[in-house]
């Protein structure tokens, strides 16, 4: 059994944002994104639903259907439904910003 850790520091600078799959099934996938200042993003279009946590490090979130940027600060999460597009504005440049992103298949409710 192998212990990780969600904050580790990413191996070598990138300017693109890092992608790891951390855990998958046929129905879901768990990955850790980590983000170093980019902006903007290209419009996201996912055909899975995508419940994503901001755990460290800033962000802006835009919806296609809002004209208001959505700032997520550790801790904030959102439910994205498929189909939803919507994209990153900008992420903090001066620390990483680290998700946790939960892709889904099958259907989700959120009560909030």
């Amino acid at each position: 059994m192998k212990i990780d850790n969600i904050f580790k520091p990413l191996k070598t600078p990138t300017t693109a944002e890092v992608f790891e799959k951390l855990l998958s099934t046929p129905h879901f996938t768990l990955e850790r994104i980590v983000s170093t200042g980019q902006a903007p993003g290209e419009w996201y279009d996912q055909k899975q639903d995508e419940w994503v946590i901001l755990l460290s490090g800033s962000a802006g979130l835009l919806f296609e259907s809002e004209d208001t940027v959505q700032v997520l600060q550790p801790g904030d999460y959102v439910n994205i439904p498929a189909h939803q597009r919507h994209r990153v504005e900008w992420t903090d440049s001066s620390q990483p910003t680290v998700w946790l992103a939960l892709h889904s298949t099958l259907p989700t409710h959120i009560d909030n």
